[in-house]
């Protein structure tokens, strides 16, 4: 994926109201950006920080400019922009980057499925083949020592995920969750079960049930951003 033009810098001030972010410019214009990620971004959105914003040319929007990255004062690069990581996904499975997912005839996204009424981010399919469902999450809370965690607040959307990809392993189909990890510093992931311990314990029972996980990095940029290598996950 590439950003056409590139990111443009600015310094964060502050992040609020969730989806607002007020920043400045290299000129000491303060300006407000559009911040799509709902979580708790702890760690992602320090005062002080680095931005990279992405500028839209539609007219209609009240807030043209997105924020798509932060560059930490530690020198670690995030995507905080979560809309972003489906998108890579589906582009390195099409690229063949991730070997566990190769072989498929076709690509569909947000299936609706399940009997919580929910949408599978991605479906591949091949006759004679099981279905597979794959639910794509960005990790981008980092502890010590390169652990990565997921997620960053209490997610009752990613627990009903869970039950849902449960459901479909139970039913002979491939589900897999898949842990886009968008942020530098991050060397292996783990569940949060620290910060949502039900998300914990239904992960560790979607895997006996036959979940799949796979965690792939992310190398990222204000140029450029895509999905490049595997790491590992372990439960804690």
């Amino acid at each position: 994926m590439k950003f056409s033009p590139a990111l443009q810098p600015a310094t964060l001030i502050r992040r609020y109201k969730r989806f607002l972010a007020d920043v400045t410019l290299p000129d000491s214009e303060e300006v407000t950006l559009h911040c799509a990620n709902t979580g708790a971004m702890t760690g992602c959105a320090t005062p002080g920080d680095t931005v990279w914003y992405s500028t839209s040319d539609n007219p209609k929007r009240k807030y043209a400019r997105s924020w798509e990255l932060t560059e930490t004062k530690a020198g670690h690069c995030i995507c905080v922009n979560t809309a972003r990581a489906n998108h890579l996904v589906v582009e390195a499975i099409n690229e063949g980057v991730v070997k566990e997912l190769r072989g498929y005839e076709t690509l569909r996204t947000e299936v609706p499925y399940g009997e919580e009424k929910s949408r599978i981010d991605i479906l591949l399919q091949s006759p004679g083949e099981p279905d597979c469902y794959i639910e794509v999450k960005s990790v981008t809370l980092l502890g010590d020592d390169g652990q990565g965690f997921f997620p960053d607040a209490v997610t009752t959307r990613g627990q009903k995920h869970l039950r849902e990809l449960a459901a479909i392993a139970q039913q002979g189909k491939r589900a897999v969750l898949f842990f886009a990890v968008l942020h530098s510093g991050i060397e292996r992931v783990s569940a949060a079960k620290h910060i949502d311990a039900v998300y914990n314990q239904l992960l560790k029972e979607a895997q006996q049930l036959g979940v799949e996980i796979l965690c792939y990095q992310a190398a990222l940029s204000p140029v450029s951003m895509s999905i490049k290598n595997h790491i590992p996950f372990s439960q804690i």
